[in-house]
């Protein structure tokens, strides 16, 4: 590596690049995304779904994906470590766009707010009802074992919140066996 000392009688103003900056930075950025990525892909695990026929869906960025569970015998949610799976005599447990625990009031007022931004960013309810395909949806996620208090909760509040459809998601059934 070379360094220049400005001396030799030259009066030629240096012109190489001071990276330093640049790598403070990019470093900066790397440890910013490496705390931030693990978080944004969070999910609840040990959710078992029920396997039964389905077909694909056309997934919009729009749609709202709803996890249903309950705490298990202990009283742990989906997302707390020992968590032994869900109980049919639990708490129930609604989890916004899989990973923000929220209750009957919070569902409620969060997929209002969403479908509202939704409604204003298409031009208001006459633009998004020229297209219909363009309406989101909702998809819950319910483990087997949530009881259907649950699952009928978490319709209820959004579609009183405003969405027309709302759909299950499913472990497709293994063609093979």
């Amino acid at each position: 590596m070379a360094i220049s000392t400005g001396g030799g009688g030259g009066e030629t103003p240096m012109s190489d690049i001071n990276t330093t900056p640049l790598v403070d930075v990019m470093l900066v950025l790397l440890i910013i995304f490496l705390i931030a990525i693990p978080v944004a892909i969070q999910t609840i695990e040990k959710l078992k779904l029920p396997v039964m026929p389905s077909s694909e869906s056309k997934d919009k960025v729009e749609n709202l994906l709803l996890t249903v569970s309950t705490t298990d015998a202990a009283g742990l949610s989906a997302g707390d470590p020992g968590f032994a799976g869900a109980s049919r005599n639990g708490e129930c447990r609604v989890y916004f766009n899989n990973t923000t625990p929220v209750d009957s009031r919070e569902l409620y007022d969060q997929a209002f707010e969403r479908l509202d931004s939704i409604v204003q960013a298409a031009g208001g309810p006459e633009a998004l009802m020229e297209n219909p395909e363009s309406i989101p949806q909702v998809h819950i996620r319910g483990d087997v074992e949530a009881p259907w208090r649950c699952v009928a909760g978490t319709i209820y509040n959004v579609q009183a919140a405003g969405y027309p459809t709302v759909g299950f998601i499913s472990n497709p059934v293994d063609p093979n066996g």
